[in-house]
């Protein structure tokens, strides 16, 4: 897969904001949601992309849930892996009410410098002015984007677990969420920032398809980093969903690893104070598999090397990080177009790596999903409780058991 770097404008433009307003000393603005952007792919990945290879006169509707409210909110745009540049002919943001219906009174139009209209130069972001509207904690917001021109689908977020909407025309001031067309995938969404109450910080889970939550129920909000949002709502901490299906710690895959990416998904964001990292298991399960069926399995000490390295990262930026254990996979994906992503060596590394995070007291903090989520009676297997089906990734409830038996008191 071809790997491209980007300028992550979003902080910059903040920065510039900080400096240039006075008011802004009363302001705290904080990220709130987050879809980490990932390139498309052709044939290098055996999963499709499942989303058209591009777009003309479309409007794209997408629903996101915020985790911490504030008293307005911005929308950040990204054109990561763009050849071209991205042109928004009119956007809006609004509150959901019910399932597919805005509430009336909370439309606004989005502006871009004062622009209704914003052109993204590939591998650029660009964050919308602020907007007068107040979002409780967990509301529910509908994005929409009109995109007049051919518009290839460059970069996207592969599972988003939630069903975007496509209709031809510009119809960003609908009252109603429809389309012709409908994906589970992010479009150009990335970022949505709030302006929180003082005092309010930001968590990013960095992980894989574990924290994606690719086995939990569609538009349903029912991944662990969603379970855990809810119980965080009165203590004044957003929980950013920075998982990618497929992410690696030390390589690119369905994504730039999460060594490239480190600065864009956590140390860019504003507000974040805490990490929990939950990477590993495809770093270990990919070699030999139809992702990766040439590649050879890392040793242990390059693993343990890229985790020094984002903790030391981390620590530069005074951010608290938190390790978790890798979760047991055996009969992973068993019965699919994936192979031999198990095997018996795999899960030595995979006991050694936990063996690693539970004693090395490298992280400040370390949540045993390993020891919460396997069968005690097939310990390398997860307990068919917490199954969605594939040996892989929790269901519903594997996903809340997750989030409760988190120790809120160790994230701050």
């Amino acid at each position: 897969m071809k790997v491209f770097h980007s300028k992550i404008l979003l902080p910059l433009a903040l920065t510039a904001l900080l400096a240039t307003s006075p008011v802004m000393a009363a302001e705290n603005w904080v990220t709130s949601w987050m879809a980490s952007p990932q390139p498309t792919w052709g044939n290098e990945l055996p999963l499709p992309t499942r989303i058209p290879e591009a777009l003309t006169d479309s409007t794209i509707h997408q629903k996101v849930r915020i985790s911490s409210g504030g008293s307005r909110i911005r929308v950040v745009v990204s054109n990561e892996y763009g050849r071209q540049p991205l042109v928004i002919g009119a956007a809006r943001v609004a509150v959901v009410e019910g399932i597919d219906q805005i509430r009336p009174g909370t439309e606004h139009p989005l502006t871009f410098s004062d622009q209704e209209q914003a052109t993204i130069a590939p591998g650029e972001t660009q964050v919308s002015d602020p907007i007068e509207l107040a979002v409780p904690a967990l509301g529910e917001l509908a994005i929409s984007l009109y995109l007049p021109q051919h518009t290839p689908l460059t970069t996207f977020h592969w599972d988003g677990k939630q069903t975007a909407l496509i209709t031809q025309g510009n119809h960003v001031d609908a009252q109603r969420l429809e389309g012709s067309e409908q994906v589970e995938a992010r479009l150009f969404l990335s970022d949505i920032l709030v302006d929180a109450a003082v005092d309010t910080q930001a968590l990013v889970v960095l992980g894989d398809s574990i924290t994606d939550s690719n086995g939990s129920t569609l538009d349903s909000n029912q991944r662990w980093p969603d379970f855990l949002s809810q119980r965080l709502t009165t203590h004044k901490l957003a929980v950013l969903n920075a998982g990618i299906s497929g992410a690696r710690l030390l390589e690119d895959g369905m994504g730039v690893s999460a060594m490239a990416r480190f600065e864009r998904d956590v140390l860019s964001k504003p507000g974040v104070k805490t990490v929990i990292l939950m990477l590993g298991i495809n770093d270990i399960s990919w070699p030999g598999s139809s992702f990766a069926p040439n590649m050879p399995e890392p040793a242990i000490e390059q693993l343990i090397a890229g985790y020094r390295q984002l903790i030391d990262q981390a620590r530069l930026h005074k951010i608290r990080m938190i390790g978790t254990t890798l979760m047991p996979v055996e009969g992973a994906l068993d019965g699919t177009i994936i192979k031999n992503y198990h095997s018996a060596k795999k899960e030595q590394l995979r006991q050694a790596i936990n063996h690693w995070i539970r004693t090395s007291h490298a992280f400040d903090a370390v949540i045993d999903f390993d020891l919460l989520t396997r069968d005690p009676e097939h310990p390398a297997r997860l307990l068919p409780l917490f199954d969605s089906g594939d040996h892989l990734h929790p269901g519903d409830a594997g996903n809340k058991a997750m989030a409760e038996s988190v120790d809120l008191k160790m994230l701050f």
